[in-house]
């Protein structure tokens, strides 16, 4: 089996930040996503809100989900075996205008720089996270539209994900042999890979950073959590279980219910959490699709504590868009 027969790219990235408001505002406004989900974290017993972000067709590919954790405390430490830059699809020719839309709201940035011939820009939010926004010809996905920023600069979908590396050999054996996907070169102190064909939302490169301490695999604030590949349904999730764990690599998770898709989540030799999302549920199935993120919503499990788990949140505003 490969397992690149099943995986069609990535599904979405997902990080711990700081308050949930100034990630709503950071979001949308700065990076000019959709807010497409209102939910909760649904692992532990502790209250904390999910966001999910996305371009204007809530798809899968292109969605940034975030747990604010500011709130409950909760704190760990960067490092690595953790996912370093969560990058976005951007047109080429809007990098310039990336570059002044930052720091026009004061967000440092490292300017365009360019890496295997693309051009990209590097930046955090308030809370830590490394995000990026990479320059792509040829993604086609409808970009969602602000006041500041237009469709043709908006970010299309994920570009891919920079996860940081201490030592190369292992997690390089894991991501060609392991999960199939191809090895198209070395830039410095990067490494990249394909899923499949390589273009948007198929991009991986370790970082190697040999000197640099191993970070948290926990949840807290400024901390990434995992990044999700897309797969299609529970029967092709399974198949990559039974390989995964037949390899070696045995801590995989049973099929999780996410409402909006069913995962599998395994540690890799990085530490650098990975989970395997179906495609066949999406965003729409309680909500209608030009509301998207206009209420808290629970899974149907949740629903009967609905009071306890929405108590201990913080009052969050959405953007007006959505009230329209």
């Amino acid at each position: 089996m490969n397992p690149n027969q099943y995986i069609t790219g990535l599904h979405h990235l997902t990080v711990s930040v700081g308050w949930a408001q100034e990630d709503i505002d950071f979001v949308t406004q700065v990076m000019g996503m959709r807010m497409i989900k209102q939910t909760v974290l649904f692992d532990g017993a502790a209250s904390i809100y999910h966001l999910y972000y996305s371009n204007a067709d809530a798809e899968v590919g292109s969605v940034y989900t975030t747990f604010p954790f500011k709130k409950a405390g909760v704190y760990g430490k960067k490092g690595s075996g953790q996912i370093e830059v969560s990058g976005f699809s951007v047109h080429s020719d809007s990098l310039d205008f990336w570059a002044k839309h930052l720091n026009k709201h004061g967000v440092k940035n490292t300017g365009i720089v360019e890496r295997f011939g693309q051009k990209c820009i590097h930046f955090e939010d308030p809370s830590g996270i490394g995000i990026g926004v990479f320059g792509f010809d040829n993604d086609h996905r409808n970009a969602w539209q602000t006041d500041q920023i237009s469709k043709d600069n908006g970010i299309r979908g994920i570009a891919g994900a920079v996860l940081s590396c201490r030592e190369i050999e292992m997690m390089d054996i894991y991501l060609r042999e392991v999960m199939g996907f191809t090895k198209v070169g070395q830039d410095g102190d990067y490494h990249r890979y394909h899923i499949k064909d390589g273009g948007p939302s198929r991009v991986i490169e370790l970082h190697h950073t040999p000197d640099l301490p191993q970070g948290s695999w926990t949840f807290g604030v400024g901390l990434p959590h995992h990044i999700a590949f897309a797969t299609g349904n529970d029967e092709e999730s399974r198949q990559l279980k039974a390989y995964i764990e037949g390899v070696g690599y045995t801590d995989v998770t049973e099929i999780k219910d996410r409402n909006y898709f069913h995962s599998i989540y395994t540690r890799t030799p990085a530490g650098v959490l990975f989970e395997f999302a179906t495609s066949d549920i999406g965003f729409a199935v309680d909500e209608p699709f030009d509301q998207l993120g206009h209420q808290l919503l629970l899974p149907p499990f949740f629903e009967d504590r609905r009071a306890e788990i929405v108590a201990p949140l913080e009052p969050i505003q959405v953007p007006t868009y959505l009230s329209k």
